[in-house]
């Protein structure tokens, strides 16, 4: 269900991260290799980016698929940018949100991906709903499980929480719910990543010395640095940092982002 990716590093074309790698994002709309779930990610597609100076990120998304839009191939020639968020969409049920129901979701100066499935959906997630005001279930920017998955997120940010703490919380809460969920979720500002395995594969590429970071559903060249993120993980990075924390070892509250760290690279 889906396949995602975010950079943070040194100022590139969007093209460079998304089309031209050999098992890029966009060939992974057609055929992934490590997709655990469904075989093609034709049901909408987004990037989100961030401009020198704005920390507010611009949005391109359509109800299609990557492959069939023109538009994205000059738009990922010509922008730069050095922070986003992209991905390619498997919906878990038809509907008709369309662009709208598309990653990269957003408020403020963050941009947060999905990739996954609330199991039984929609019945399960009552009791996650309602936790959330009346006014924000109405302003739900689709009528999905990920659009849901994003208001949580988006209450434990407004709420102060740090990005991986906005994460945790809701995957918990999801999870008892809603088990066998898949819930592999990304979230950046522009400055960090965070992002958690659950349920289906995250990897990372991490090179300090360029000041560069990429959390990915999968990798998309065959470099071999990339590293596998295990199974009901936490992840937190930043351009020089990436630190991973289990999950299910993680209090609600009590998440540092240099805790129980497994992994971590700096230069």
């Amino acid at each position: 269900m889906c396949r995602h990716l975010a950079y943070l590093g040194p100022v590139v074309p969007l093209g460079r991260l998304l089309s031209e790698p050999e098992h890029s994002l966009v060939r992974q709309s057609w055929e992934p290799r490590r997709q655990r779930h469904g075989t093609v990610n034709a049901d909408g597609f987004g990037v989100g980016w961030y401009a020198e100076g704005d920390p507010i990120p611009a949005r391109y998304r359509r109800a299609g698929p990557v492959w069939g839009d023109a538009t994205f191939g000059d738009l990922a020639r010509v922008v730069r940018s050095g922070a986003a968020l992209a991905a390619v969409r498997d919906a878990t049920a038809a509907g008709a949100d369309g662009e709208a129901a598309a990653a990269p979701f957003a408020a403020g100066p963050w941009l947060f991906s999905h990739n996954g499935v609330v199991r039984d959906w929609p019945d399960s997630a009552a009791g996650p709903a309602a936790s959330l005001p009346p006014l924000e279930l109405l302003q739900l920017a689709a009528r999905s499980d990920s659009a849901l998955v994003w208001a949580l997120v988006l209450r434990e940010l407004r709420a102060g929480r740090g990005l991986g703490e906005a994460l945790a919380g809701p995957v918990s809460e999801l999870a008892a719910a809603a088990p066998g969920s898949r819930l592999n979720l990304l979230l950046t500002d522009g400055h960090a990543i965070a992002a958690t395995a659950w349920g289906d594969s995250l990897w990372y590429l991490a090179d300090a010395r360029a000041g560069r970071t990429v959390v990915a559903s999968e990798p998309h060249d065959d470099d071999p640095r990339w590293c596998e993120v295990p199974d009901r993980t936490l992840l937190t990075a930043s351009r020089t940092h990436v630190d991973l924390s289990p999950l299910k070892e993680i209090p609600l509250g009590e998440i540092a982002p240099n805790a129980n760290k497994e992994n971590q690279y700096s230069e």
